[in-house]
């Protein structure tokens, strides 16, 4: 408590004021941070109607990359166009949204950098309720990459089982939204979207092509062999395999599956972590 005397001639009054401090924000519970992420997701989503040609990546990626890795490698690996689509389908399905998620990371960096975050911070809402938003409004750009991906080989001729790729879809869709979780954390540490899409790609473009996403593995050296079988792309790659193939879940599935649980329960406190730190 402090005391001010204000002097109005021959008497002084005394009045008794508190210190000016800063008034605690109400305590937010679990409920109302899922409602709130899934209101900064929704904004997530109004971007990209307002902005359509963030979408260019998603959009057009699937189908270059389908047309050009099927009638560039098809004839010289599986001897032809038809018997390659098994291969490369899943290959491209799961090395185009993969890639996708490295936006996360830049458009991340992107609004803190803008000071969108900064206005955020100011509302009466839970501070981690703006990343996790970016996130999920991101998974829309997986399901349309994961959804153009199977039309295109749909139209090529590719044949899967359709429970299967179903289930493949949801397979691609979690996982990247796992690895999301990373290039949240390069956003969050880098001090420019360029530098986190440079470095992204430095990491993902090696785990990518050194996978059996698009060649066999017995056609590679030996010392690479040993890297791309504990590759988690492959894994990943052989589960979408399975799944398109006959609908089986065998134990590349299960492998996926963890690898998943694995990488949120790491990099996920970390990305709050420093995303807290920044905002």
């Amino acid at each position: 408590m402090t005391t001010t005397t204000i002097d109005r001639g021959p008497a002084s009054t005394a009045i008794t004021t508190k210190d000016a401090r800063p008034v605690a924000k109400r305590s937010i519970g679990l409920a109302e941070t899922v409602r709130q992420s899934f209101s900064m997701a929704y904004r997530g989503v109004l971007k990209i109607r307002h902005n359509p040609e963030q979408l260019f990546d998603v959009t057009l990626q699937p189908i270059i990359f389908t047309l050009m890795f099927t009638y560039i490698f098809g004839g010289a690996i599986s001897g032809n166009i038809s018997a390659y689509l098994p291969v490369i389908i899943p290959g491209i399905m799961v090395q185009t949204v993969i890639t996708t998620s490295i936006v996360t990371g830049t458009q991340l960096r992107e609004d803190m950098d803008k000071g969108v975050f900064d206005r955020f911070r100011s509302l009466p809402i839970a501070r981690i309720s703006p990343l996790a938003g970016a996130l999920l409004a991101d998974m829309i750009r997986y399901f349309i990459a994961t959804t153009l991906t199977i039309v295109m080989g749909l139209i090529m001729g590719w044949r899967p089982d359709a429970v299967g790729t179903i289930g493949a879809a949801a397979l691609v869709i979690v996982c990247s939204f796992a690895v999301s979780w990373v290039f949240a954390l390069m956003g969050c540490l880098m001090s420019k979207a360029s530098a986190v899409q440079g470095i992204s790609m430095l990491i993902l473009f090696p785990l990518t092509f050194m996978s059996n996403a698009f060649v066999p593995v017995d056609t590679m050296p030996g010392w690479l062999q040993a890297f791309v079988k504990v590759n988690p792309i492959s894994q990943l790659v052989s589960a979408v395999r399975e799944l398109t193939a006959n609908g089986h879940v065998g134990i590349h599935v299960v492998y996926a599956l963890v690898g998943a649980v694995v990488v949120t329960a790491v990099f996920a406190p970390l990305a709050v972590r420093a995303y807290m730190r920044n905002t």
